[in-house]
């Protein structure tokens, strides 16, 4: 199963650079002036409307692909989350007991006095 995940990371990993790559070498539809009045648009080499169709068709796939790779990885760590979880490994968890304990603690009144102990040779200086 591991090298499942390993082979999701690698075609996640794959397509993130892919799809960056994609959307960085695609040109903007007011990108320069000659693009609104058609100028040599005829002449490219993916016919008179250009590449947006191809390039916009690839991105939309691989949004896909990087989409599905991104849920799957979210899968597999909730999977180890519960593994985790039945293997004895301690769970951090909220409860009514950090608020009892916040309510035990001795106020300042209770607490020693804190000049008694700088006194000692083991204490930091006061800042004055």
């Amino acid at each position: 199963m591991d090298w499942l995940e390993t082979l999701v990371v690698v075609v996640h990993v794959v397509i993130a650079v892919s799809l960056v790559g994609l959307v960085l070498i695609q040109q903007g539809k007011g990108a320069d002036a000659g693009a609104a009045f058609g100028g040599g648009a005829s002449q490219t080499v993916f016919g008179s409307q250009g590449s947006g169709s191809f390039l916009t068709r690839m991105t939309t796939f691989m949004a896909v692909i990087f989409f599905v790779t991104s849920f799957s990885l979210a899968i597999f760590a909730k999977q180890r989350a519960e593994v985790a979880g039945e293997a004895g490994i301690p769970v951090v968890q909220e409860s009514s007991q950090a608020g009892a304990q916040a309510e035990q603690a001795p106020s300042a009144d209770e607490q020693p006095a804190a000049n008694s102990e700088s006194e000692g040779g083991d204490a930091l200086p006061e800042l004055e």
